[in-house]
């Protein structure tokens, strides 16, 4: 029973109030299934309110201003993702990588609690059939892929660690706005044979010096903190439905695997400044005005910053291909992969060669026709 097994590799383990078994959570609901007898046992509701965090005060280690969650983490000598283990084996594999993972080298970390999480809503079958529909619209795939679509044995699911932030920015500019203004030009042209003179409206701009101070609201600015995968696959996992968060409940976890997050609560704020940084211009155009505009320098203030620490459910999968890994994520909340891939070097040879055949068909054809 394949989300047995994963019960028994995650950190937790909750019995089946009727036969004792281990219980796993079942995607798309709202309990806990036992595979032996069947019996479902229902998650607790939980009225917490989810709330947002002070970010200057968590960063002060001695505010003790957030939970902090004690869990024993394996980290993966192979691409450095550090996840959560029960000890209860001897050995896993990595879930991102596929490389061996050592429990006994596992050790108790303390972490930023996660106070929210989204649930998985898709199963693994479901996961996997999302995954086998973005392989088949692969051009040039290797057939070694799309059998390995077929069983998906490597798929696993789990949770990976996001912050949010929430920010209110002001932004002193200095620029210049440019005022479109059109001249008459003269020019001379050859008409049937003839030189003649004509004219011509040119557009030209006028540039005028302009500062000023714009405010942005930001809420909910997403950054990923994991460090082991991509983060241009990871960022088009979204969007998050983050409407439906629930509260954080380790039950959620049962059957699945948690990262810990490696990028830092600090580091992840500077990112979440990258992700600002457009809006932010965006605004300073808008309010310099005119035809065009020029941002020649920003000062930003970032005020009443707040976040959150939350997890994101994904199925993962590595794949080797002459030696080299390529891993894939499914979003479990809506299907959407994103991922690298191989390419067969042998279709694309046999998909060039049938391109110049039809070429040397239409010069065969077109040199008899025209003798």
């Amino acid at each position: 029973m394949e989300n047995l097994e994963e019960a028994e590799v995650g950190s937790l383990k909750f019995p089946c109030t009727n036969c004792g078994a281990f219980l796993v959570y079942k995607p798309g609901t709202e309990h806990l299934s036992c595979e032996y007898c069947g019996a479902d046992n229902e998650i607790p509701k939980s009225d917490e309110v989810i709330e947002e965090f002070d970010y200057l005060a968590a960063l002060d280690e001695q505010s003790g201003s957030v939970a902090m969650l004690t869990e024993q983490f394996v980290k993966c000598d192979s691409c450095g993702a550090t996840s959560t283990v029960s000890g209860a084996l001897n050995s896993t594999s990595c879930a991102y990588c596929a490389a061996p993972l050592i429990i006994a080298n596992a050790v108790m970390e303390s972490i930023i609690e996660p106070r929210s999480l989204l649930p998985f809503k898709l199963t693994k079958d479901q996961g996997k059939d999302e995954f086998k529909k973005w392989v088949a619209k692969m051009w040039f795939a290797p057939n070694a892929l799309k059998k390995a679509s077929l069983s998906m044995d490597g798929l696993k699911g789990m949770y990976i660690p996001y912050w949010t932030y929430d920010s209110l920015t002001y932004t002193n500019y200095v620029g210049e706005r440019g005022i479109h203004y059109y001249v008459t030009e003269t020019y001379t042209a050859n008409e049937n044979g003839r030189s003649v003179t004509k004219t011509r409206q040119v557009r030209k701009t006028r540039w005028y010096p302009v500062s000023g101070m714009v405010m942005v609201n930001f809420d909910d600015v997403m950054v990923s903190a994991t460090g082991s995968l991509p983060r241009k696959y990871v960022d088009e996992l979204e969007p998050w439905d983050l409407e439906n968060l629930v509260p954080f409940d380790k039950s959620y976890l049962s059957g699945f695997n948690a990262e810990k997050y490696q990028v830092s609560l600090k580091d992840g704020f500077e990112v979440a400044k990258e992700v600002m940084d457009g809006p932010i211009r965006a605004s300073i155009r808008n309010h310099i005005g005119g035809d065009e505009q020029r941002i020649l320098s920003t000062r930003t203030n970032y005020t009443a910053i707040t976040f959150k620490h939350l997890l994101c459910p994904v199925y993962t999968s590595a794949y080797r291909y002459k030696e080299k890994l390529y891993r894939f994520l499914i979003n479990a909340r809506t299907g959407e992969v994103q991922g690298e891939r191989p390419y067969s070097a042998v279709k694309i040879a046999l998909a060039i060669l049938a391109v110049l055949i039809v070429i040397a068909g239409i010069w065969y054809w077109y040199a008899q026709s025209n003798p």
